[in-house]
């Protein structure tokens, strides 16, 4: 080292100070989160600034991207709509957490307490007594005229009395370093799961740091939310959901997510029907009473009976079994009303009038245009206003540009809003420009500070309501405040919530010594519908790709379409919608295959490991590389065959960890049925007398049964032992009867498989068919045995869907 020269020691990897944190500079005239106002690093960020600027570039880099790297393992997306539709992006996670002391975040979670009971009053004084509005407190045009007030609701008291259970609020920190509430989120809050993400993936990059900051923990907010919503089952033998809009929205994942965490069914509107006032949801045991279920779509779109008659994501006759006390919604229909942003301007007096208090943490100053006074306030000061709709529930950097910054328009246009307020006031709202305090972001090699603001979390719980000792900070992609959205290419981070002290480390894992071991949940009739495809899916693509390989290689060799084996083979293909002709190796129809097998896994990813997920989005994304590249030929064999190992390896994910229960049983009823139609359609068309030279071969190699025939027969292929290994050995996991002999033994463990001493339709089909081929001899097998056998077997689908399915 005594010899490196000046351009090697300037080209040697820095030992530390890689982020620059002692150049970061707050922008002026804003607060920030890790410097005061006089510009020194907060006790509170000290030890992470210390440690993490004396780490080297590299070491920075790889820190970060194994927060990376495990975000994009575990499958962590958003949907994002834009002018080409919706689709799914990875989650924009920024590294640097947000830190905040414990003493700060105590006063925070007092006022945030004292704001969820506001809001629980005001709610339930809507849609009760009224008194607000009839004592002059809300004004009625705005309540009445509010789309999120469902008036099939009012008069309705929830189930156990409360309409709120879970809420969360967009914070913010002005210039003065006070925290203000931008946003209430009563409705459906979304971000709790991505929370959780965030913090694992946050713990991957700084793990030695977070082991020794006393970062408040998570899991016991979710804990006892997870008991709270347990206490709250009518019955013991009630269910618990979340309840979601669906796979296309934008937020589906974390639906997901919070459902495998917390271990309740995740289901959709189509998953229920209300039966005698009461929620059933459908399952292959047939209907199952549920009493508790966490909202995640909007209210109006719950019901389309008594509420939005154009939803097709809800469930006919909710709105009667609330009436009933049937159900406990989280929240309660109708609570969206408490976004209303108009909302905001009133809070303070009412909290003043109930509660005799002042807030504890106050609004961002807000007037209804809808009252003259207030109205001639905003066009008065419209410079310093945004002016935006009164009854949108987002903040105003939220909205998609609907607001109007009132310092961005010349003075004819500030006339032109004056005179909008002047017409339609009621419908609008003038907020106080907020400029949002900023917190470090690793932008472009170094700190960089960038606006921010914090979603916080509240559950109501059995002591009341908890708050979660983080939530996430939403981190703007420019200085710009409206680039904080996510839709905007904003991003998310951690919040650490730091104590002076050790803190507990809580788990959702039982720490009894002694437990019961419960059976797995009722299997909903939708996911078994789509376990069931996903298999079939899986099983007829492997199929397509073996007799493709086998096809190649041996085009690969002849080089002419028109040899008889190939151009019979290919007349198969052809029957499976894939053109032989084309001068793509992979055919597009493999790729659909693959993508209704990739649909069918998205609607069911609370039932789905991660690993597994990986694995198919891989095999599915590698087919599509492939079928853009890929020549036919020897290339396209070897492609075949890596897209096989790759199958391989899903299979063998899903087999070996895959719980044995329900579940499994239809995903391996939808390969063992898939399979056994795949091979009676081969033996059908390619082991009769007029099958061209080869064909026998070509059947065992794509049945993977080559070396075992020649151990077997110890023989030549012929007509007979290909059909008593293909089709009717019963120890060949390739084979026909190997298929109906597993069908057989599955149906047997299906719910409802017998009924008072009696077989389902399914069981006696399966029985049936799976005893007249036991007792066929290689003899008797033909083309008419084929054709019969392969209706049946396609009949036999058809009868699990009528039984178990519907």
């Amino acid at each position: 080292m005594a010899n490196q020269t000046v351009a090697e020691k300037e080209t040697e990897p820095k030992k530390g100070g890689a982020l620059g944190a002692k150049h970061y500079r707050a922008l002026p005239g804003v607060a920030d989160e890790m410097l005061d106002a006089s510009g020194v690093i907060k006790p509170v960020w000290q030890k992470f600034v210390a440690a993490i600027d004396a780490m080297s570039e590299p070491e920075l880099h790889e820190r970060f991207a194994r927060a990376d790297r495990y975000l994009r393992d575990a499958g962590v997306f958003y949907r994002a709509y834009d002018g080409e539709g919706g689709g799914e992006r990875p989650w924009p996670f920024s590294h640097i957490p947000v830190l905040i002391s414990e003493k700060e975040w105590a006063a925070l979670s007092a006022g945030l307490v004292q704001r969820a009971n506001l809001l629980e009053s005001v709610v339930a004084d809507i849609y009760g007594d009224n008194k607000l509005v009839r004592e002059g407190f809300l004004p009625p045009a705005l309540i009445a005229s509010s789309p999120e007030y469902l008036r099939p609701l009012v008069g309705i008291k929830p189930a156990g009395g409360h309409y709120l259970h879970f809420c969360s609020f967009e914070i913010g920190r002005g210039p003065d370093g006070d925290w203000w509430v931008l946003a209430d989120r009563t409705q459906a809050p979304s971000g709790a799961g991505f929370a959780l993400e965030n913090r694992v993936a946050t713990t991957r990059a700084f793990s030695n740091l977070y082991a020794e900051s006393h970062v408040h923990r998570l899991a016991s907010f979710f804990g006892a939310f997870r008991d709270a919503l347990q206490g709250r089952k009518q019955h013991s033998d009630d269910r618990i959901a979340v309840l979601t809009p669906g796979p296309a929205n934008e937020t589906y994942y974390e639906h997901a997510y919070i459902a495998r965490y917390l271990g309740i069914m995740l289901l959709e509107g189509e998953d229920l029907a209300v039966v005698d006032g009461r929620v059933m949801v459908r399952t292959v045991a047939g209907l199952k009473p549920i009493s508790v279920l966490w909202r995640r779509l909007d209210a109006a779109f719950s019901d389309p009976l008594e509420l939005n008659q154009n939803s097709h994501i809800g469930t006919p006759g909710m709105v009667e079994a609330v009436r009933n006390g049937a159900v406990t919604f989280v929240n309660a229909l109708g609570s969206g009303v408490l976004e209303t942003r108009a909302l905001l301007s009133f809070l303070p007096t009412i909290c003043h009038h109930l509660f005799n208090e002042e807030l504890i943490l106050p609004s961002v100053a807000t007037w209804w245009c809808g009252q003259k006074t207030e109205r001639e306030h905003v066009a008065r000061n419209i410079d310093r206003m945004v002016i935006g709709p009164a009854y949108s529930r987002m903040p105003f950097f939220d909205d998609n540009g609907v607001s109007v910054l009132g310092s961005s328009l010349r003075e004819t246009a500030q006339e032109t809003v004056a005179n909008w307020l002047l017409t339609d006031g009621a419908k609008l709202v003038g907020q106080e420009v907020v400029t949002l305090s900023t917190t470090p972001a690793f932008v472009d090699g170094k700190l960089t500070p960038r606006p921010m603001s914090l979603r916080v979390y509240a559950a109501r719980t059995r002591d009341g309501w908890q708050i979660m000792p983080g939530g996430f900070a939403r981190i703007g992609s420019s200085n710009d405040v409206t680039a904080i959205a996510m839709q905007s290419g904003g991003s998310a981070a951690d919040v650490w919530i730091v104590s002076d002290k050790p803190v507990e480390r809580t788990t959702l894992l039982p720490t009894e010594e002694t437990f019961t071991r419960n059976l797995p949940g009722s299997l909903p009739s939708r996911a078994a519908d789509n376990l069931f495809w996903l298999g079939r899916y899986i099983e007829r693509s492997e199929g397509s790709l073996r007799v493709l390989r086998a096809w190649h290689a041996r085009f690969a060799e002849a080089a002419d379409r028109g040899d008889p084996l190939l151009a019979d083979v290919a007349d198969y293909l052809g029957f499976l919608d894939i053109d032989m002709d084309s001068e793509k190796g992979v055919p597009e129809s493999l790729i659909q295959n693959l993508d209704s097998a990739v649909y069918s896994a998205s609607n069911i990813r609370d039932r789905f490991s991660p690993d597994g997920w990986l694995a198919l989005k891989d095999l599915s994304k590698t087919a599509k590389r492939f079928h853009d590249h890929v020549t036919p030929g020897d290339d396209a064999a070897h492609a075949m065959t890596i897209l096989l190992r790759k199958l391989a390896g899903f299979a063998g994910l899903v087999h070996e960890n895959m719980y044995r229960f329900t579940g499994w049983r239809f995903l391996a009823l939808g390969r063992y049925l898939e399979r056994s139609l795949h091979m009676t359609r081969l033996l059908g068309r390619m082991s009769g007398p007029d099958a061209p030279d080869g064909a026998l071969d070509m059947l065992l190699e794509i049945g993977d049964n080559v070396m075992t025939h020649r151990r077997r027969y110890n023989v030549n292929t012929a007509h007979l032992t290909v059909t008593d290994l293909l089709a009717l050995d019963p120890l060949n996991p390739r084979s026909i009867l190997f298929q109906l002999n597993e069908i057989r033994t599955e149906v047997e463990q299906l719910p409802n498989a017998m009924t008072n001493g009696q077989m389902s339709p399914f069981y006696r089909e399966a029985m049936r068919l799976h005893s007249s081929l036991a007792v066929m001899v290689p003899e008797s097998m033909n083309a008419d045995v084929y054709e019969t056998l392969e209706r049946d077997l396609e009949s036999l689908a058809n009868l699990i869907a009528s039984t178990h399915l519907g």
